[in-house]
């Protein structure tokens, strides 16, 4: 039997997922503009994202086995279709719109949480050679939509200008509907001959599983933060323009994090995924360095951008760890990973602002950044990137720590 339709359906399912995550922030701007969000507001719109997205991961380790993984990977799909339509109409329909985009970001995010959980175990139970290299390919999907909607969206916004921008999630909410038809015929590998299945309350106990959370935690919270901060960081920080900011940031971020993820899938065959991984955490830990404390504004973007590809393969590598240490772990496994990454999703970037904010208003902090040029803005943002180096540091500490422990909590 051939599973290509249903590879393809899990790597167009996972593109959703960048829609869904990606396509509202491009647009926080015109619904500033237009129906006068506060930054607040706007703030709220992305934690009811990422809590929506933990909510489904819950929700989803317990109910996958018995509805069915491929029932619950269309409704993903139709779930996400209709949160993007519901983005473009509800403006249109409501004078006030706010807590109907409230409401349409559930419904998306509700979508996106479930494919998250879903398409990685479905990918690690097809009968590929390699599955690490499968893996890597599957989420660097994510990182080419990013990038397309990126670019799409900010080149569209110029094109047809801010008053039609509602076109926009109508024309990106035809991925997912096409996907769900797609889903609909694809076939699904057969369960029955995996390793006997362990509990998720013994899952949960074993101290490899614990670290392993904290290293999906540490590696969303490095991911997000460079790739959140980036634009504002480039534009701000860098006195770079909004357009040349968002490509030159948070685009060539995703590009060179998805080249990392597919060089990975074609190369990386016979590499230890272990320690190509502390070699991505070095880099990424001088990344983070390098954009923070260098003063020369090119090589702080290079190293915003490099961030990207120094990250590209820590989210599906410790997923391919696990897999491999826990290979009946089934979808607790992969939900339990998903909920640690988007924890560590939504406090890295909230962290990073903190301390940015902080710095920024510290008079210490000022004194500092303006004996060496900066003023306030750019002493905070640079202080902010600088204490975001700790998540790739502590990722890189813990990956020391798993080859001493069997899977099941044991010294060996």
């Amino acid at each position: 039997m051939s599973f290509k339709k249903t590879l393809f359906s899990c790597f167009s399912g996972i593109f959703t997922q960048a829609i869904t995550n990606n396509l509202a922030p491009l647009l926080f701007v015109v619904f500033r503009d237009n129906y006068g969000l506060s930054f607040e507001m706007i703030g709220r719109l992305i934690l009811i994202n990422f809590a929506t997205q933990l909510i489904a991961d819950c929700i989803i380790i317990k109910i996958a086995d018995r509805i069915g993984i491929k029932k619950l990977l269309i409704i993903s799909q139709i779930l996400s279709a209709s949160g993007l339509c519901l983005l473009g109409a509800v403006p249109l329909i409501f004078a006030d719109p706010y807590i109907w985009l409230c409401a349409t970001v559930i419904i998306y995010a509700l979508g996106g949480g479930i494919i998250e959980v879903l398409v990685s175990p479905v990918v690690n139970d097809l009968p590929v050679k390699n599955k690490q290299s499968a893996m890597s390919l599957l989420h660097s999907f994510y990182c080419w939509g990013q990038v397309l909607v990126v670019l799409g969206t900010t080149f569209t916004l110029v094109f047809i200008g801010q008053k039609l921008w509602f076109f926009i999630p109508f024309a990106w909410a035809i991925v997912p509907a096409i996907t769900a038809i797609f889903m609909i015929n694809m076939p699904m590998p057969d369960l029955s001959t995996k390793a006997e299945r362990i509990s998720p309350k013994q899952l949960f106990r074993t101290k490899t599983f614990i670290i392993l959370l904290i290293l999906m935690l540490t590696a969303g919270s490095a991911e997000l933060a460079m790739s959140q901060w980036s634009s504002i960081f480039a534009e701000k920080g860098l006195g770079i323009s909004k357009v040349s900011g968002d490509i030159y940031g948070p685009c060539l971020f995703a590009a060179l994090m998805g080249l990392g993820r597919l060089g990975y899938s074609i190369f990386g065959k016979k590499t230890d995924i272990r320690r190509y991984l502390i070699f991505c955490a070095f880099l990424c830990v001088t990344c983070y360095l390098c954009a923070a404390l260098v003063p020369v504004p090119i090589i702080a973007l290079g190293g915003c951008a490099l961030c990207g590809f120094s990250i590209s393969m820590m989210w599906p590598g410790i997923l391919t760890i696990a897999a491999q240490r826990f290979p009946g772990g089934g979808t607790a496994l992969f939900g339990g990973c998903a909920l640690a990454g988007d924890i560590g999703c939504s406090i890295g970037p909230w962290l990073t602002g903190i301390v940015a904010q902080i710095s920024e208003n510290s008079q210490k902090m000022q004194d500092l950044g303006s004996a060496i040029g900066l003023n306030p803005e750019q002493t905070g943002l640079r202080t902010g990137l600088f204490s975001a180096a700790i998540f790739p540091l502590v990722f890189l500490i813990l990956l020391f720590t798993i080859k001493k422990i069997s899977p099941y909590g044991d010294k060996t």
